[in-house]
């Protein structure tokens, strides 16, 4: 990696906390696009999890409001960036909504008819709720990571989402095979010497989004913070070539 394109990535992984102080602490135009790209970047990890936890479409809706409320009403100036990961605040958050929700439901008068509905599930465990929250976010990256690589295809016309998208969906089938039966669907003849180098290189390209979807979350983070990031993600066996390459490249 040159040095042009290390800095271009150094620069891209500080975007998320420079957004996360915009946020807040910017010209309000600038807090406004701050606050909304944030909410994007995170809005499908946090209704999946909300969705999961609860159980019940309209209360996770509800909370996920009350979120976005929350986000763009000052909640946010209690992320602290030298704690390094903003899903920890992102976490703080959901499990003190989720918490409120139930204790909310505990007050409420008893029902008088055998016909009233119970709540929808009850409030789940401490170590639930974080390993769902951990899925879930680590779902999110993944899911980023694939359109990551799909933006890459896009701009360099190189099939490193379309042969490794097939690859991860017929996962016994041989490069021969991957040649044949992918060319056939979209219509261009390919080799399975060709198919092996692309999934090598799209596996390369892959882990690089993946480990920079992480770094982003971090403050300033360093290898080894990314690493265990990583590891505590349940994703570093995906990223072990990628450190260790990116690493002998600086």
């Amino acid at each position: 990696m040159d040095d042009a394109s290390l800095g271009h990535r150094l620069n891209s992984i500080a975007t998320l906390w420079t957004l996360v102080c915009q946020a807040h602490d910017g010209s309000t135009a600038a807090m406004k696009s701050a606050q909304e790209q944030l909410l994007e970047r995170y809005e499908g990890a946090i209704r999946r999890y909300l969705l999961g936890a609860l159980r019940n479409e309209d209360t996770a809706e509800e909370l996920f409001q009350e979120f976005a409320y929350r986000f763009v009403h000052g909640d946010l100036r209690g992320a602290d960036r030298e704690r390094g990961r903003f899903r920890d605040f992102v976490k703080g958050v959901l499990f003190h909504l989720i918490a409120d929700f139930h204790n909310r439901q505990k007050k409420r008068p008893l029902a008088l008819s055998p016909d009233q509905p119970e709540p929808a599930v009850a409030a789940p465990s401490l170590m639930d709720m974080d390993r769902e929250f951990l899925r879930n976010w680590r779902d999110d990256l993944l899911a980023r990571s694939w359109a990551a690589l799909e933006k890459i295809e896009k701009e360099t016309g190189q099939l490193y989402y379309t042969v490794l998208r097939f690859r991860a969906q017929h996962g016994d089938s041989s490069s021969t095979q991957i040649a044949e039966q992918l060319g056939q669907e979209i219509g261009k003849p390919l080799t399975a010497a060709g198919v092996r180098q692309t999934l090598h290189r799209a596996r390369e390209k892959y882990a690089d989004v993946l480990i920079d979807e992480v770094a982003h979350s971090l403050n300033s983070p360093s290898d080894e913070q990314i690493e265990q990031e990583l590891d505590d993600l349940g994703l570093l066996e995906h990223c072990r070539s990628a450190l260790k390459r990116r690493g002998s490249e600086k």
